[in-house]
């Protein structure tokens, strides 16, 4: 098991980050208020949510041989949420569990892009390994979340 470190969102492309200390997830608008998170009719909701590994981040950090000053906060990756202590599945179709009742299906990994590049170069490449840019996801069932809860993968 882990918890979730963290939770953010932008309302618009290329929009600011908000920091949250909780939200509400739900089917049909994802992380309330992100900009991604709302499934458009024909489409499948593959990209609804976002996730990434406070040991991933760290990692490609550490490659990137930041000064203590250049050292960049997680949600700079644009991801919604930030879980820590767990490693997320590198697989389709698994099932990530935060708080009492969110379930995200995990469905494909979150390549970087080029706008990671824009923030700090080298950055894209320090997230490609290993999934380190964190998994996509749509939601199965809603819930109210919060900085802290617990993180379990179902089996």
């Amino acid at each position: 098991m882990g918890r979730l470190g963290g939770i953010a969102r932008h309302d618009r492309s290329r929009g600011p980050i908000e920091t949250l200390d909780h939200v509400s997830v739900t089917r049909a608008l994802g992380v309330h208020g992100d900009l991604r998170g709302a499934i458009r009719p024909g489409k499948s909701g593959r990209r609804q949510i976002s996730l990434i590994e406070a040991e991933s981040w760290q990692a490609a950090l550490a490659d990137l041989r930041l000064s203590a000053d250049q050292i960049l906060p997680w949600h700079v990756r644009r991801a919604n949420l930030l879980v820590e202590g767990i490693r997320l599945p590198r697989e389709a179709g698994r099932i990530i569990t935060i708080g009492k009742t969110l379930r995200i299906e995990v469905t494909c990994e979150c390549d970087p892009c080029s706008r990671m590049d824009e923030i700090l170069p080298g950055l894209k490449a320090a997230l490609l390994p290993d999934w380190r840019g964190g998994v996509l996801g749509r939601v199965l069932a809603d819930g109210d979340i919060a900085v802290g809860d617990e993180v379990r993968i179902e089996q």
